[in-house]
């Protein structure tokens, strides 16, 4: 039996093999087997937070060993970039266990796992085998909705910065300010030029009662553990100027200040928007950005970091450029991805422009109606209907918003009727409960320093 294929094939890529289809193909082959091995596996965070998932394996000849060992490794694999943690547990057969033990220990792409996360979590990253898996427990943030007062929101970008001043949700000011802090040694222009920007919407307030922040990275409790943003920044500055630095200027400002990732940011505002929760955003920009707000309306501990999380089981997939593991988010939905399939057409774009600049050059020819410019939206498309099936294998999703460059223009509109073909064709009870939407250009221009300034309570 051959797992995985799908009836939607994307026009450029006919080696695709959906992580969504090829894990229910292997679910049917268990249940045929009449013979399946019971599992579970538990990832936790330090602050207790547990996501535990359940199945079945097949009964481990060779051939069944292999492909019980791919089904437990990429499922640990999404766990880990979906939910956060820095601790595993495996209860289920011995080699199955002792396959993810090694994994996530000797081997290239595991040990990029195991040391983001204990970077992370500021924790040695750990596996048990063969004991009690601790049972799931839940952790979400009150954080967002709170509109009363003055407010101050800022997106920290690695072009520009954007601030916005806000009065009782209300958008009073704003404004976009150019910099450069990728390659920024010195953690001192990182804090002058936040400082710039919010004194600049301060001056706009009669009074300033809190300041809510996003930026590409990952966040814990207002500090930032991994983020491109300081990466010039050495690691002894950072943990002495730049992990407390959000935390210090709330106390030097004398407001409630908080900041946490930007996909968190724009997914809240979106749920805030369309006044629905359950909602996954995802942005295609130079890489892919998520956020999740969960089914109460609350941004969750999880990491939704989908960028480095597998969604093509194919062994002939794509390998991510950080990472080096093959068939992850970022080579299906951003940037990258139109990079990739480029070649795959006979469209004549140089292949030494940048990214940004390729993207423009299809943009320009799918103005012009250009099939071949098509087929690139439409493979796009292809890939996110099965994507978005797979998600909600693991976040309780109602909507999904699609944003960011790649979805700009008539490409984006064939993007969303693509990924809507293949749930109405593949998942028909998941096209009854998926909405996809892409934002209005109001909540463009304003939704994300509103929901950015709505994070601090002030109580």
């Amino acid at each position: 039996m051959e797992l995985g294929k799908p009836v939607i094939i994307p026009p450029l890529d006919p080696d695709f093999v959906p992580a969504s289809l090829w894990i229910r193909d292997f679910n049917s082959l268990v249940e045929q087997s009449g013979q399946g091995i019971p599992f579970r596996i538990a990832l936790q965070q330090p602050n207790g937070a547990t996501v535990v998932k359940s199945g079945k394996l097949l009964p481990e000849s060779h051939d069944q060993a292999k492909l019980n060992h791919l089904h437990v490794e990429r499922l640990l694999k999404f766990m880990l970039w979906a939910c956060g943690g820095s601790r595993w547990f495996w209860d289920g057969p011995q080699e199955a266990g002792e396959f993810l033990n090694k994994r996530f220990s000797n081997h290239p792409c595991g040990g990029f796992d195991r040391d983001f996360m204990a970077k992370v979590y500021e924790e040695p990253f750990s596996g048990t085998i063969g004991y009690e898996v601790p049972e799931a427990r839940g952790l979400a943030s009150p954080l967002g909705r709170n509109l009363e007062g003055c407010r101050i929101g800022f997106d920290l970008g690695g072009s520009d910065r954007k601030v916005a001043a806000v009065i009782d949700g209300e958008v009073v000011f704003s404004e976009e300010t150019p910099w450069d802090p990728y390659h920024q040694t010195d953690p001192e222009y990182h804090k002058a030029g936040i400082m710039d920007s919010i004194e600049k919407a301060k001056a706009h307030l009669p009074k300033l009662d809190a300041i809510g922040g996003s930026s590409a990275g990952v966040f814990v409790d207002d500090r930032p553990r991994v983020a491109s943003l300081f990466r010039g920044i050495s690691d002894s500055d950072f943990a002495e100027k730049i992990s407390p630095m959000f935390i210090d200027l709330g106390k030097e400002l004398g407001v409630p200040l908080s900041i946490i990732n930007d996909g968190e940011v724009t997914a809240l505002a979106a749920s805030m928007s369309l006044d629905e929760n359950a909602v996954l955003g995802i942005a295609m920009g130079t890489s892919e950005a998520t956020g999740y707000v969960d089914t109460q309306g609350r941004v969750t501990s999880w990491l939704n970091e989908l960028a480095f999380a597998p969604v093509d089981y194919s062994p002939n997939a794509p390998a991510d450029e950080w990472s080096g593991d093959v068939g992850c988010g970022v080579q299906y939905f951003s940037q990258q991805a139109v990079g990739r399939l480029i070649p795959k057409t006979s469209l004549s774009i140089d292949s030494n422009l940048g990214l940004p600049e390729k993207l423009e050059r299809v943009q320009e020819f799918m103005a012009e109606g250009n099939g071949e410019a098509a087929s690139i939206y439409r493979t796009i498309g292809t890939y996110l209907g099965y994507g978005v099936a797979h998600y909600a294998s693991f976040y309780a999703l109602s909507h999904a918003l699609i944003l960011g460059r790649v979805t700009s223009g008539e490409g984006g509109t064939i993007i969303l009727e693509e990924a809507k073909k293949v749930l109405e064709t593949e998942f028909p009870d998941l096209n009854d409960r998926i909405t996809f939407h892409q934002p209005d250009e109001k909540n463009k221009r304003h939704g994300q320093a509103i929901a950015a300034a709505s994070l601090p309570s002030i109580d």
